[in-house]
């Protein structure tokens, strides 16, 4: 079996492994202020340090815990990752993160369904802060300024809501930085977390190119983007290419053809996110000698974005009941991936609301 194979097959033992655990609430009390950035570090470059940075300023004396993405290894794009998430974490650790833990699998759920998890995850972790990266648009600060007032703000069709006070702040859709941010607020307010004066919002700096980057690891050669990452990332970059560990865009061809070509109707219909409609498609055209052609019999009308999605989703299939029972109890475990030393350690495990921590 392949890398990526080995890494997806592990992943859906541990996915198993958290929905069937019991999660242990801790009574320790510690009065450390945590920070907590979620943040896919894909990979880490100057626009992820410098909101680690900018909060860690604030709070020089605080836990700075990085969430990172983990089981199945997929953005939120559905997209095969870069770098393992270990791997991120080591990058994370050692530009100024004191802890990195396990995230959701983002790459197998819809957007609300891992801004659920994300959130049940701060509150899990006892979060004192969220610095959170935007981009200044015209209405955005007026959005922000409600967040931290503790508003319920959330994004609907084609516009955005204050639905604390039921005003309409913005009409029209919100980038993505933006949007994730409306979604916390969303996602916190039903599971009634205050966060009124928890964010520290920061402006995204300019100059750094996501495209340029994954062309410059596909090429093996950083000199367009020397200035766009930390040196430690460039580092380990290099290394996991010389030692064949990049991942991005490998996937497990066979698992994936394996389920669009094996399972029923029914048994399509009910993966996550899928439907009778999306099922029927993939079968009518079916069978499938490779993935190209199963990619292009997706219902036409849906974006790229969600045709990996549903690779992804394939390639790793869970009912949506199953989904569903996974969120309401995530999270089980909290598996930490990297740390800065036993001290923070020790520190982090006092303060976290969660018995079940788990590091490697």
């Amino acid at each position: 079996m392949s890398q990526v194979g080995d890494i997806l097959k592990r992943d859906m033992e541990l996915f198993y492994d958290d929905l069937n655990s019991e999660r242990k609430t801790s009574e320790s009390q510690c009065d450390r202020v945590l920070v907590s950035d979620f943040t896919e570090y894909n990979p880490l470059h100057n626009g992820h340090f410098h909101c680690m940075k900018t909060a860690k300023d604030m709070f020089p004396d605080s836990l700075f815990v990085a969430v990172v993405p983990g089981l199945f290894e997929r953005s939120g794009r559905g997209i095969p990752y870069i770098l393992p998430r270990q791997v991120r974490a080591e990058i994370a650790v050692s530009v100024g993160a004191d802890i990195v833990v396990e995230g959701p699998p983002m790459g197998i759920m819809g957007s609300g369904q891992y801004s659920l998890c994300l959130c049940r995850m701060f509150q899990a972790l006892n979060t004192d802060y969220i610095p959170r990266g935007y981009k200044p648009v015209e209405g955005i600060d007026e959005i922000l300024k409600r967040i931290n007032r503790g508003h319920h703000i959330a994004s609907k069709p084609y516009k955005v809501v204050d639905k604390t006070t039921k005003e309409v702040l913005l009409k029209g859709k919100l980038e993505e930085d933006n949007y994730v941010i409306t979604s916390f607020s969303n996602s916190l307010s039903k599971i009634g977390f205050d966060y009124k004066d928890k964010f520290i919002f920061v402006e995204r700096i300019e100059g750094v190119s996501g495209t340029l980057i994954r062309e410059s690891i596909l090429q093996d050669n950083f000199d367009k983007v020397l200035e766009m990452m930390p040196p430690k990332t460039i580092e380990v970059l290099k290394r996991e290419i010389k030692n064949d560990g990049i991942i991005y865009g490998i996937r497990d061809e066979e698992a994936i053809l394996d389920t669009a070509n094996g399972y029923s109707l029914e048994e399509l219909a009910n993966l996550n996110l899928f439907n009778e409609k999306l099922a029927r498609n993939i079968l009518d055209n079916g069978p499938y000698d490779n993935l190209e052609s199963l990619k292009n019999s997706i219902l036409q009308g849906f974006s790229s974005h969600f045709r990996q999605r549903v690779l992804s989703i394939l390639e790793n299939p869970i009912p949506k009941e199953t989904v569903s029972k996974y969120i309401d109890k995530y999270p089980t475990n909290i598996r930490v991936l990297g740390y800065k030393n036993k001290s923070s350690l020790e520190k982090f495990k006092e303060k976290v609301n969660n018995g079940n921590i788990i590091h490697y």
